[in-house]
């Protein structure tokens, strides 16, 4: 369904159980930067009316989002912290052709948000399925349909204001190789989301 084309390392769940409270730092910091890539979005692309009017909703369910990770850390006694910088998303965010045409930057961008929404999608499933903590796992399975439906939104979304459906798939399939390369050389961190 999400079309990732490698699959996350299996030892990621483990190391993440062993450091669960940062993976839920970072997941709370995943979402704001959600919400703001969606925000900054908008304030970009005022005048793409579909992306505004699809985005709107989206802000208000990644900060909400937000705010239950940060409400299910405190239950958990954890503390926010400072966010750390996210080497998966930089290096999407470096992948991304430069230049073109303002259409044309706006496809990079939300083919790139659409391959982290799907990477969030497979985490979560992994974290539903695998984490000995039954509130966690019920938690994980209720954000895990949500992205899916985020990862599917960009994609959509990328296709609408591309030039062609065929050249903008063309170029999804590039972004997943590239992550997919990515993924083989990033060490796999149980301390992040991504």
């Amino acid at each position: 369904m999400l079309g990732l084309k490698l699959p996350t390392d299996p030892r990621w769940v483990n190391l993440a159980e062993k450091q669960i409270s940062e993976v839920l730092i970072d997941h709370a910091f995943c979402e704001q930067k959600a919400a703001t890539s969606c925000i900054s979005l908008i304030q970009s692309y005022p005048d793409k009316e579909e992306l505004v009017h699809r985005l709107m909703p989206v802000v208000t369910e990644e900060w909400e989002h937000f705010r239950r990770v940060v409400k299910k850390m405190k239950a958990y006694g954890i503390s926010l912290g400072f966010q750390r910088k996210d080497e998966y998303v930089n290096a999407l965010f470096k992948f991304e052709k430069k230049g073109g045409s303002r259409e044309d930057r706006l496809v990079e961008r939300l083919l790139s948000c659409a391959l982290i929404e799907a990477r969030s999608c497979e985490r979560f499933r992994l974290l539903s399925l695998e984490l000995r903590d039954e509130e966690l796992r019920k938690f994980y399975h209720g954000l895990m349909a949500s992205e899916a439906g985020h990862y599917r939104l960009f994609l959509d979304l990328a296709i609408l204001y591309g030039e062609g459906k065929e050249k903008v798939l063309k170029r999804w399939e590039e972004f997943l190789e590239y992550e997919a390369d990515l993924m083989t050389k990033m060490v796999p961190r149980g301390d992040r989301v991504h």
